[in-house]
Formats: structure tokens, C-alpha cells, sequence
């Protein structure tokens, strides 16, 4: 089973990853945890360039939206398609529904773009993906609280308000893959209503 964790910053998605992560583990499953960008060595370095705060260059977003997919690329060769195909579950954090939300949603790129990218380099879409949903700015007042913010968490309430627009356009059209949590709820309320969701897939 591939299950990805989707929301804004500072909603809760690591916090859940980990509950359900541990839970699997007890029940003596294998389990992958995993995220986006990122997972892979190649894939990490190509993360810290996309989160890293350059005042010399600004990344323009077609940049961006190729980065996410050079490092969606070589995550899903080298570490979602072997566990899937070894029979594991995977739990990733962000998959293909945030390069929707932020590159499209967020930056304004066309969906025709995304779809090209999706079409040709995503052979494996989540079983399940648990959209954490709260209010911009409870969640961006968390993630201050983490500490240094990167270049996506400085974006404005605005752009993250379109962000979030998104996740909900991708909710309505997808209602069987996508299951909208209400991450204003404490941890274990969240955690609660993941698993309930998951008894019926």
C-alpha cells in the first residue's frame, strides 16, 4: 500500500506520519517512511536547493516544478516502486498532489504542465492520501515556532491561502483517494480519525 500526506506548513503531517509509522511497526509490518522532495541521497540534495533562501538568485517556477520531478524521478526508482513491489507500505510525506498545489495552485503554472510530467514519469499514484487541512495561519504560526524558516514557509498568507485552495480542488475530484483531515484536532484526535479511514480501504 502507498499512502502519501498532503496540507500546507505546520498542519501536523510529520507528527502523523511517525503515529501511523510506529503503529505499523507494532503490528510487526514493513514499512517504508519516506518524503518528497527528497528520499533518496540525489534526491535530498536536490531538496536543500529547493528549500535553500538564495539572495542571489531567485528560482523561477519552471525551475522549480522540473527540481520537484528530477527528485520525484529517482525517488520513485530507487526507493517507492522496489518497496511497493517487495510488498511494503509506503508512507510519504508529499507526493505529486503538492506539485499541484503549489507549483499550479500556488505559482500559477499551467496544469497542462504537471500533467505532462505525471503522464511521463509517475508510474505509481498513493492508494490513499490524507490531506491535512487547517486555517493558514495556525499553521504557519507552528511552523515558526520550529525555528529558521525555508523559502517555502516565507511565501505570504496569500500564496498559501491558493495552496490550500488547491488541496480542496483535489479533494473534490479525487473523494476516494483523498481523505480531508481536520488538523486544527490535537495529534491524537488526527492519528484517530487516519486509522478509522484506513480500516475501510
Amino acid at each position: 500500500m502507498f499512502i502519501s500526506f498532503e496540507g500546507t506548513e505546520g498542519v501536523g503531517k510529520t507528527t502523523l506520519i511517525r503515529r501511523i509509522y510506529d503503529d505499523f511497526v507494532a503490528q510487526g509490518k514493513e514499512v517504508v517512511l519516506t518524503r518528497e522532495p527528497g528520499g533518496t541521497p540525489m534526491a535530498e540534495q536536490i531538496r536543500s536547493l529547493l528549500l535553500a533562501v538564495n539572495h542571489e538568485e531567485a528560482m523561477c517556477n519552471d525551475t522549480e516544478l522540473l527540481l520537484m520531478y528530477a527528485a520525484r524521478a529517482q525517488h520513485l526508482a530507487q526507493v517507492i516502486l522496489p518497496a511497493l513491489k517487495a510488498g511494503k507500505i509506503v508512507l510519504c510525506d508529499r507526493f505529486t498532489d503538492a506539485s499541484f498545489a503549489y507549483q499550479c495552485a500556488g505559482r500559477g503554472l499551467s496544469e497542462a504542465k504537471l500533467n505532462l510530467l505525471n503522464d511521463n514519469f509517475v508510474a505509481r499514484m498513493p492508494d490513499v492520501t490524507f490531506w491535512l487541512d487547517a486555517p493558514i495561519e495556525l499553521g504557519m504560526n507552528r511552523a515558526r515556532e520550529r525555528g529558521a524558516l525555508d523559502r517555502f514557509e516565507q511565501e505570504k498568507v496569500s500564496f498559501f491561502e491558493k495552496v490550500r485552495s488547491g488541496y480542496e480542488t483535489l479533494w473534490q475530484r479525487h473523494p476516494q483517494r483523498m481523505k480531508r483531515l481536520d488538523a486544527t484536532q490535537a495529534p491524537e484526535q488526527v492519528f484517530a480519525q487516519a486509522m478509522a479511514e484506513l480500516q475501510v480501504v
